[in-house]
């Protein structure tokens, strides 16, 4: 099969987590709207309360899943890219003092904080660019993107700077569906499960639609509350697995500026946008700012203060960035290789069971 074939029809497998949750949802719309509210609810005004209700809810849960699905994860700005002559004279360097100084010159004017164990700015080596603060090589989107999460199946797509809001608020409506399904059908499930009702023609929408509704339930719960745990501490999912870099050593908590300005930097200042898919980060994705100022500066890395919405917040002009083993050849961490995956989705699946 030709290569072009191949990835066509991989593109389309990829669009099959999506097709399933759609096909779901349209199913459980018939199932609570026809079966539970239209056929079997008797009271006239519960069915309107439990419908005025219900599709506010779904509308917020799919505007939020298709933003999450339909953003672009956003590309890393042109100057971090290296030029044709830039990358040959990387390539032509065999030892990795001497790379590590090349990379060390390029980035010097770049706002980068992190940086690799090696103490050097990190590089794409599939991009040929050097990776803003937080930005990590997706294989399965095929480029880096800024502040990157996780590349998510559900979705299609990465979830990173541009979309991550429209994600956990898509965990979060999705949970509020579920639950509100499952509380209010939960009396006529009781009653067709135990036979106090005769409605054959829509029992089992009714039992299963509860059935789901919990299923799915309980595994949002556990990732909601992770990734509110995450937005909290302002780390991503691959941040709370390897901590990110800085000249002084590795910090997991490196990036967070207390919960309120760390959720601030997710979800914006903006209070009436907090609780809807539109974007409203302050941010760039390409440079953060950090609590601590790195005071242990050298050629490629100094750190201009600049007040925030805290004291003590420092906004950094230049930066470097997070590990990888060796500086161009064999390996590269978190999402940057198809070897690497394997190792990471092991530890992430078990930590997200549901995916």
């Amino acid at each position: 099969m030709a290569p072009a074939a191949v990835r066509v029809c991989c593109a389309c497998v990829r669009w099959f987590p999506v097709v399933f949750i759609t096909a779901v949802v349209v199913w459980s719309y018939y199932a609570y709207v026809v079966a539970l509210c239209v056929y079997t609810v008797p009271s006239i005004a519960e069915k309107v309360l439990y419908l005025l209700i219900y599709h506010p809810i779904l509308v917020l849960f799919l505007w939020a899943y298709a933003k999450t699905i339909f953003t672009d994860v956003g590309s890393v700005p042109r100057s971090f890219y290296l030029t044709v002559q830039e990358i040959n004279r990387l390539e032509r360097e065999r030892g990795e003092e001497a790379q590590k100084n090349i990379l060390l010159e390029l980035a010097k004017d770049k706002p980068i904080l992190n940086r690799t164990h090696a103490g050097s700015a990190r590089y794409c080596e599939k991009c040929k660019c050097i990776k803003p603060d937080r930005a990590h090589h997706c294989s399965v989107c095929g480029q880096c993107v800024l502040k990157m999460d996780h590349h998510c199946p559900w979705v299609n797509n990465c979830v990173g700077f541009t979309n991550y809001k429209y994600f956990v608020l898509f965990l979060g409506y999705g949970l509020l569906y579920c639950l509100f399904i499952a509380f209010t059908s939960l009396k006529y499930f009781i009653e067709f499960w135990t036979g106090a009702s005769s409605k054959e023609a829509v029992k089992f929408h009714v039992l299963f639609v509860f059935f789901v509704a919990m299923m799915f339930g309980i595994s949002l719960i556990s990732l909601f509350g992770y990734h509110i745990y995450l937005t909290c501490s302002n780390r991503s999912t691959l941040e709370s697995f390897r901590s990110p870099i800085f000249q002084t050593g590795a910090d997991k908590n490196g990036f967070s500026l207390g919960k309120l300005n760390n959720f601030k930097e997710v979800f914006g200042e903006r209070k009436l946008f907090w609780f809807l898919p539109i974007f409203s980060s302050d941010r760039d994705g390409v440079s953060f700012p950090t609590l601590k100022s790195q005071t242990n500066s050298n050629s490629y890395q100094t750190m201009a203060q600049t007040p925030s919405f805290g004291d003590g917040i420092a906004y950094p002009t230049r930066t470097v960035d997070i590990p990888s083993d060796g500086l161009l050849g064999d390996r590269q961490r978190w999402m940057e290789e198809g070897d690497a995956d394997g190792d990471y989705n092991s530890h992430f699946n078990k930590a997200v069971s549901y995916r």
